[in-house]
């Protein structure tokens, strides 16, 4: 792999590993290296693999994002992890710091809209021919100079969704440059991470639970 990627668990069916932020989840227009590929060429180092070898891709996380993925090793595993995930079986778990200080508890219920052509996303009225619900729930960690670490469940899946519904709600994540309009473009470092991800092995069927610690840079550092 050109740059290497922590792997926290592997066997026949899965391979869940540690996403490095600002790395896609797969090729797109920037050709930069992508997860998919870097893991496919470890996956053919490792075990003398000729050939193309299969890596499914069962759920993604936004680029500048970073922490727990889960990939599929075999085209069963693919199936059967993409239905727990369409099925809301998976329970995922964030983290993220973000401007402000928010309250103990809270959800947050929007209408999203996604415009594919510019890749953003924004809370629209429920009448949109295109709306999407989205719900999510957090509590409050800990909150520091004027930032609050939180912990948060989807309770839906969307695109950039916690990205967007927090700053509609008045608290854009730490280093946000798409939708946290007062920081600047060139902060890509967005404090949001894929913290623990659970769910049922592919074929043993037994739950498991996978989980990262908080990056040792700023601005989780002021909460470690």
């Amino acid at each position: 792999m050109s740059q290497p990627i922590p792997v926290l668990y592997e066997d026949n069916h899965l391979l869940v590993v540690n996403k490095p932020p600002n790395i896609p989840v797969q090729a797109d227009s920037s050709g930069d290296p992508d997860m998919l590929t870097m893991l496919k060429d470890y996956i053919r180092e490792k075990y003398d693999k000729p050939g193309d070898v299969f890596l499914g891709l069962v759920h993604r996380l936004d680029r500048p994002a970073g922490g727990v993925m889960v990939f599929a090793r075999t085209s069963k595993a693919a199936s059967r992890l993409s239905d727990q995930f369409r099925r809301r079986t998976v329970d995922k778990l964030y983290r993220a710091v973000v401007m402000g200080e928010t309250p103990n508890t809270g959800e947050l219920n929007n209408y999203l809209y996604k415009d594919r052509d510019k890749n953003q996303v924004e809370v629209v009225r429920e009448q949109h021919p295109d709306a999407k619900p989205a719900s999510l729930s957090f509590k409050t960690l800990s909150t520091k100079n004027g930032l609050s670490l939180v912990e948060i469940e989807l309770e839906t899946g969307r695109s950039h969704q916690i990205r967007v519904q927090f700053a509609h709600a008045g608290f854009p994540l730490w280093g946000d440059y798409r939708y946290g309009k007062q920081q600047q473009p060139q902060d890509r470092n967005l404090a949001l991470l894929s913290f623990t991800l659970r769910l049922d092995h592919p074929t043993k069927k037994e739950r498991m639970e996978f989980s990262v610690g908080m990056p040792e840079r700023e601005p989780w550092e002021g909460f470690l």
